[in-house]
């Protein structure tokens, strides 16, 4: 993981140089409240919507607007690049585009911004302990370059709330909107609803924990599950599998502490 710079902290959530060996197969791309900036090095990411066929594709500078259902990143056993997670506000600030504009997507960066369409052999071009920096130095052109507007305020606050789990009704009489009136701000503001936002921040939380090896009916309980067996069906619904079943595939790829996790 890279430190990120000040001025990119309220658009990047995570920055990560990955170089990841393992067996050839498919890598499970989690939902999540972020989008994901995925830049791999040596190979095109080949990655799609897992039960839809049509949405695949290669990308050697994948952006995946929000989604809630799980991605399957096919590889050849080794992966190298850059992975971002970016903020809501970061679709605005480094993109120039709602999230909502990204909503269920998977497209090249430089369909949305053109003049990330060089970063990729940048990348291929230095060493990978240049890798962070050339990412970087291009997200903070990007901010400068769109000089977009943020969220509005009450949507930000709301989305704040709602990540730790209030009620929708709760959250809209504190931000001072109807109920129907904050969902419509926050599906146009990031492609979802409140009840997804929700149920998505939740989902990332429990996934955060099982990956540290709490114990499942544990996270249940920390994440507000009913029990284990609701954790497990929610699992299953974004994610494609139950936590063991995500542990018995994802955790063997990490060779040591020192090597990051793939793209997801």
């Amino acid at each position: 993981m890279s430190a990120v710079p000040p001025v990119l902290v309220p658009y990047v959530a995570d920055l990560v140089v990955y170089d990841v060996t393992g067996l050839p197969g498919t890598h499970i791309g989690m939902p999540s409240t972020s989008l994901t900036f995925v830049l791999p090095v040596d190979e095109p990411l080949d990655v799609g919507w897992r039960g839809n066929e049509g949405t695949r594709g290669e990308f050697w500078a994948n952006v995946a607007g929000l989604h809630v259902g799980p991605a399957e990143i096919r590889h050849r056993g080794r992966q190298r690049g850059v992975y971002l997670d970016l903020t809501v506000a970061g679709a605005r600030a480094l993109l120039g585009v709602p999230a909502a504009g990204l909503a269920g997507a998977l497209v090249e960066a430089a369909e949305v911004d053109p003049a990330l369409r060089d970063l990729p052999d940048r990348l291929a071009g230095s060493d990978p302990d240049r890798w962070a920096v050339l990412v970087e130095r291009a997200l903070v052109d990007a901010l400068a370059r769109h000089d977009a507007p943020g969220p509005r305020a009450e949507v930000g606050r709301a989305l704040a709330r709602l990540t730790r789990g209030a009620r929708v009704a709760q959250v809209a009489d504190e931000v001072r909107l109807s109920r129907r009136h904050l969902g419509e701000l926050v599906r146009a503001e990031t492609g979802v609803t409140p009840k997804e936002w929700q149920r998505l921040a939740r989902f990332e939380r429990s996934h955060a924990l099982v990956r540290k090896g709490v114990p499942i009916a544990t996270v249940a309980a920390r994440c507000g599950y009913a029990d284990q067996s609701h954790l497990t069906r929610e699992w299953v619904a974004l994610a494609g599998c139950s936590p063991t079943e995500w542990k018995r595939r994802e955790l063997p790829s990490v060779q040591d502490e020192d090597v990051s996790d793939p793209p997801g």
